[in-house]
């Protein structure tokens, strides 16, 4: 069951397509998405690099610039210590490319999944002092590490915290205590009293800020700062960050240049994935580029990934990129068959009333908790942990709806778990077996959710008959990209349209293609992507159906038509 809403925010659409040059529709799209203010719609379709905030603004970079500096000229053993998603991979290589650059003696660790697990554990400090290390730098993680980092700082180590996830606090009274780790310099836009504008970054970016920073100070040319735009917004895309404001700028400038650019890795890895000579989108990086990044430190070390990245020979890229592909598609495999055992497991127990789904699978990979969540939440609307059983007792990952604040939650299980930490729309968790059924038990207890939460809303952007669809306006649309969260795929619909002539086609048969024709005898060319057979049912016992919609242009062998994908129907 659905709801279906329209986003009805008011404004002088006409008035603002006359001042920007563009269709009412498109005016109206734009205040859907919060835009409002001549400077804000201005920077919205015309942004660059140049609207973006200065990285001193961040707290805590004056120190981090000035430790480093002094750190380089002296020679110290620097290393980096990153994470192994798309977002820690991206971080580790930003910073090691930006400190190479300036001279620095510096290496890098990214974490084991299965041996070390997330960010930054005791075995890692003892590694660094007996490797001689001087100074830590931390990426996409240490944000949580107080006691790590404290045991750091008495042995002797200097400490720079790079991270974006939320800062643990306690909450006595009502009232919450921030614990920041004790580094000698954090950089993290979410922490108390730090004045960026955007608390939203992922952790590449934050890396790249830094090395921007380091870069202004020993006056390295501009253009070797742009070379880091690709990596900062196939992090943004992949960590599932908000494509708003400084990030859609970010991720827009990446997109522009990701299909020339100098990197060898992503060279192949574009080719590999049948990408090259295509325009790249947030979609090829949210589901193709971005999940071959991620299969390494999935299914293998994500420290393959960091190899491709920093590989200058175009052979050696080849392989890589083909290894990282070859283990993405097993990933697919993997993910399958846990989703499907996820979904019998709920379907057969008394897990299925539950508001916060806690779903244990000691046989799937650990790290496919957090995939298996996400297919698990689109399926049924609620949260979702999914929990595995590690070498080290039990791990998982949750995803969220928007009205529940995963982290927050979590927070107040903090005695039940070892381990935690993340955003209100994902986190990651690490807990004894034993406290399991506390953990679901306590989870639900304490859920606020209502059945009007649970229920998928569906929200419209414009009520728009498909007869007014035109090539322009579907050209137009591309000024709203790139799309992501936040800055979600404009949504169509019309009511009381016809289908006819349909059929199903693709190889697979999961494909129905046919035709919309509205009451004033209007047709367009449609196709539907989706559960098929379904589909084919309902509109053959239908004379009229309604359709939420996405048009586009159909360029088929030299030929071009307007179409529309249908999203939803009733």
């Amino acid at each position: 069951m659905e709801k279906w809403f329209v986003t009805a925010k008011k404004a002088d659409f006409k008035e603002i397509g006359r001042q920007f040059g563009i269709d009412p529709v498109i005016a109206r799209l734009i205040r859907n998405r919060d835009v409002t203010g001549e400077k804000a719609i201005q920077e919205y379709l015309n942004g660059t690099i140049q609207d973006i905030p200065e990285p001193g603004l961040l707290k805590g970079m004056e120190e981090a610039v000035s430790i480093l500096q002094e750190k380089i000229t002296e020679k110290r053993k620097i290393r980096i210590i990153g994470d192994y998603d798309i977002d820690g991979v991206t971080s580790t290589y930003i910073l090691i490319k930006g400190l190479e650059r300036l001279g620095a003696k510096a290496d890098t660790y990214i974490p084991d999944r299965v041996m070390d697990g997330y960010g930054i554990h005791m075995p890692l400090i003892y590694k660094a002092l007996e490797d001689g290390i001087d100074t830590i730098i931390t990426c996409d993680n240490g944000i949580a590490a107080a006691k790590e980092i404290s045991f750091a700082k008495e042995k002797g180590l200097t400490v720079i915290v790079t991270d974006h996830h939320e800062v643990p606090f306690k909450e006595e009274n009502g009232e919450r205590t921030y614990i920041l780790p004790p580094a000698d310099a954090v950089i993290n836009p979410k922490q108390p009293g730090c004045p960026y504008p955007n608390k939203n970054l992922c952790g590449a970016v934050v890396a790249m800020k830094l090395i921007w920073a380091l870069y202004d100070n020993c006056h390295i040319p501009e253009n070797e700062k742009e070379e880091y735009l690709e990596l900062a917004a196939i992090a943004t895309v992949g960590d599932v960050m908000d494509l708003q404001g400084e990030n859609r700028i970010l991720v827009k400038e990446g997109l522009r240049r990701l299909p020339h650019t100098k990197n060898k890795g992503l060279q192949e890895l574009i080719r590999v994935t049948g990408l090259e000579g295509n325009r790249i989108s947030s979609y090829h990086i949210g589901f193709v580029l971005g999940p071959c990044i991620n299969a390494s430190g999935r299914l293998d070390t994500a420290a393959r990934s960091l190899r491709l990245l920093r590989c200058e020979d175009p052979g050696e890229a080849a392989k890589l990129a083909g290894d990282l592909k070859a283990l993405n598609d097993s990933r697919k495999a993997l993910t399958e068959k846990g989703k499907e055992a996820a979904i019998q497991l709920i379907e057969t127990t008394d897990l299925k009333k539950d508001p916060v789904l806690v779903v244990y699978l000691p046989e799937c990979h650990e790290s496919l908790a957090g995939i298996i969540a996400g297919r698990i939440r689109e399926k049924y609307n609620r949260p979702v942990f999914v929990l595995t059983k590690g070498e080290k007792g039990v791990k998982g990952s949750g995803r969220s709806i928007q009205q529940y604040s995963m982290f927050e939650e979590l927070v107040k299980c903090g005695d039940l778990l070892e381990q935690y930490g993340g955003h209100p729309m994902a986190a990651g968790l690490s807990l004894s077996e034993e406290n399991v059924p506390l953990l679901r038990k306590r989870l639900n207890e304490q859920c606020t959710l209502t059945e009007e939460d649970l229920i998928p809303k569906i929200m419209i952007d414009v009520p728009m008959p498909v007869s007014y669809i035109s090539r322009p306006l579907v050209e137009q649309l591309s000024l709203l990209e790139p799309f992501g969260k936040g800055n979600t795929k404009p949504l169509f619909a019309q009511k009381n349209v016809r289908a006819l002539n349909a059929r199903v086609i693709g190889k697979n048969h999961n494909v129905a293609k046919l035709q919309l024709m509205d009451e004033q005898g209007y047709v367009i060319e449609a196709v539907y992507f989706g559960n098929v057979p379904e589909f084919m049912d309902f509109i053959s016992a239908r004379d009229k159906i309604a359709v939420t919609y996405y048009p586009e242009i159909n360029r088929y062998q030299g030929r071009e038509t307007l179409q529309v994908i249908v999203q939803n129907y009733c």
